[in-house]
């Protein structure tokens, strides 16, 4: 078996799919989960990009069909976290809109984030080595503190955290391990790229969020492809198991080999 046959079996991504199937497969999967639990709804974090708008269109499916066929109120629950001032902000309550929630909240981290950083470059002080905190340590510390916060109201409300992580992303090991990656639903998780793009055509996505450059937000103008240096449309087709370029699956397998710890769990002895 080759190396991309054997991602492609670890990461379940089909060559190709039917998107209404898939929305419907994922909504029963949220569904099940969410009784199962004993939870009372959902909670995502809308960032104002594809993967987060289509996780919002399926909870908000599945905590309406709940609410239609038990006669209780199951919530979702849209958690906007900008820091500071956020120029697509208008793209995240653009998805809200689109989808008719009721319930929504804004937790700005900018504060947060700075206070933790200025301890973090304390504690460089005292270690004898006086340094700011890099770009990419700042931007690791915005995605913790976003699910610190995330958690901090779904204990409280009863809900299950959502997340919008996908195939595209586990092959690359592109998300901060237990910041982004932890939390207690995926219900994206064996889509790649451009098959969350299909189900977001189908699910009601604003086309402004369509339109966008995929970025995780980090700092200021950072897109993931520039990031990462491998196209979307090279990892899609990738994880479906065509051809691409031999550079391009180089890049691909070395990101996927270097990233191993990512997607492992916690090791113990």
């Amino acid at each position: 078996m080759s190396l991309q046959q054997e991602i492609i079996e670890r990461l379940g991504v089909k060559p190709e799919i039917d998107p209404e199937t898939e929305i419907r497969k994922r909504v029963d999967f949220l569904k099940q989960y969410v009784k199962q639990s004993g939870t009372t709804g959902l909670l995502i974090a809308i960032s104002g990009g594809i993967d987060s708008a289509v996780a919002t269109g399926l909870c908000k499916r599945a905590t309406d069909e709940l609410s239609a066929e038990s006669g209780r109120e199951y919530m979702t629950l849209g958690v906007f976290q900008p820091y500071g001032d956020q120029s697509d902000i208008a793209d995240s309550y653009a998805v809200a809109e689109a989808f008719q929630l009721k319930h929504k909240v804004e937790t700005n981290i900018a504060e947060a984030v700075d206070e933790i950083t200025l301890e973090v470059e304390h504690g460089f002080k005292a270690l004898g080595i006086p340094r700011h905190l890099s770009r990419g340590g700042k931007g690791n510390i915005k995605a913790r503190t976003r699910m610190v916060t995330q958690y901090a109201l779904a204990f409280d409300l009863n809900l299950l955290v959502v997340g919008t992580d996908h195939a595209s992303e586990a092959v690359t090991g592109f998300f901060t391990k237990w910041g982004d990656g932890a939390v207690d639903i995926t219900p994206l998780s064996t889509l790649n790229k451009r098959q969350v793009r299909q189900l977001a055509s189908h699910i009601g996505v604003p086309q402004s969020v369509l339109d966008k450059a995929p970025t995780a937000g980090l700092w200021d103008g950072q897109t993931d492809e520039e990031e990462l240096g491998i196209t979307y449309g090279d990892n899609s087709d990738y994880l479906e198991g065509k051809d691409i370029n031999a550079e391009a699956r180089e890049k691909l397998e070395k990101q996927y080999l270097k990233t191993e710890h990512k997607r492992s769990p916690i090791p113990g002895i």
